[in-house]
């Protein structure tokens, strides 16, 4: 049985999981590397709190499951609170959640990720760079363009969320 909301379900009660399309991993290992690669400059230049925030933003926004479940189990077993977690897709309406500089990273993830205008916004440019150096700021724009990569490979391969363990090195689908 697994908890929900309203109670538990059983598992014989529950939709069954979806497969995955591809794994990345296995079929394209030099693109993978190259994407974990990446994750590892990227994060070593932001806050972890905020490098979790806007890869959990991007995530919900792309509606990545596996990457949803995935940074949510990170930014918990980093210390993160489960509100925060839970109001970071309404982070307009709770900005007391947040500090200056997080929301800063969060409305940057969401220009990055979503490019309504065709481009970032100068505004929200510049009240990151307000809240960033030029390297932190490089870094971070670093992680908003790899979590929009790895959601769309999780998006279109169809990753399974729910089997991803805070720690393990997957990006991986289960297999």
């Amino acid at each position: 049985m697994r908890g929900t909301g309203s109670g538990t379900v059983r598992d014989d009660e529950r939709v069954p999981e979806h497969r995955p399309r591809l794994d990345i991993a296995r079929h394209a290992p030099e693109a993978y590397k190259a994407m974990i690669r990446l994750a590892t400059a990227a994060k070593k230049g932001v806050d972890p709190v905020v490098f979790e925030l806007v890869q959990l933003r991007a995530s919900q926004i792309n509606h990545c499951a596996f990457c949803v479940d995935m940074h949510s189990k990170d930014a918990l077993a980093a210390g993160e609170s489960v509100e925060r977690i839970v109001q970071l897709s309404a982070w307009e309406e709770s900005k007391h959640f947040y500090t200056a500089k997080e929301i800063a990273a969060i409305e940057l993830t969401e220009a990055v990720t979503v490019l309504t205008d065709g481009f970032v916004p100068d505004d929200v440019y510049e009240r990151a760079a307000k809240h960033f150096d030029d390297t932190e700021l490089a870094h971070l724009i670093a992680a908003i363009a790899l979590i929009n990569g790895w959601n769309r490979f999780g998006v279109t391969t169809r990753m399974v969320p729910g089997h991803y363990t805070p720690g393990s090195t997957a990006h991986r689908p289960a297999e």
